[in-house]
């Protein structure tokens, strides 16, 4: 299984030690770490099914036929517009997720949040729960922590700190 065998655009039938069989396309083949980038079928398309096989789980393979390179530019159906897109979505989506979990603060406080974010919108200032951009929730994070913001807004957020610490402290003596 050396050199030429493993060419890229060599087309495969390939069964592995763990009873696969399956054919496709020498994408690429990396000698350090043993690894053959497969393009499973024998068709290319837009859609492609890519597998990833450590050399020595082939237990036998015969070659099908020798063809171009798959990944050639002027065949390749990458839309990279698309793919930059999708990839700019989930960096801010990572962004966003990781903004709703509080830097050295307790899960009691992550609890609060939590609870306070599903039908109000929240944000961490360190350790302050800044609620609406106005109304501000410090440690212990008890109702008589909150201040600022209109007083409609502030009774708004004591009373899901309330309802919320009553959730909590039922819970604690249920387990």
């Amino acid at each position: 299984m050396e050199g030429e065998e493993f060419a890229v655009g060599c087309f495969l039938s390939i069964k592995t030690t763990l009873g696969d069989e399956f054919e496709g396309q020498i994408i690429s083949f990396d000698r350090l770490s043993n690894i053959l980038v497969l393009q499973e079928g024998l068709e290319s398309g837009p859609r492609r099914n890519i597998r990833l096989l450590k050399a020595n789980y082939i237990k036998e393979f015969s070659l099908l036929r020798q063809d171009e390179d798959p990944l050639d530019v002027k065949k390749c159906f990458l839309d990279l517009t698309s793919l930059q897109a999708r990839e700019d979505s989930a960096i801010r989506q990572a962004e966003a997720d990781s903004e709703r979990f509080g830097v050295g603060v307790t899960s009691e406080a992550q609890t609060l949040f939590d609870a306070l974010s599903k039908t109000l919108p929240v944000r961490w200032d360190k350790t302050v729960i800044v609620v609406m951009n106005e109304v501000r929730v410090s440690s212990p994070y008890f109702p008589e922590s909150v201040s600022g913001g209109t007083p409609a807004a502030n009774e708004r957020v004591r009373k899901v700190l309330e309802f919320e610490r009553k959730r909590m402290q039922t819970r604690g003596t249920s387990q």
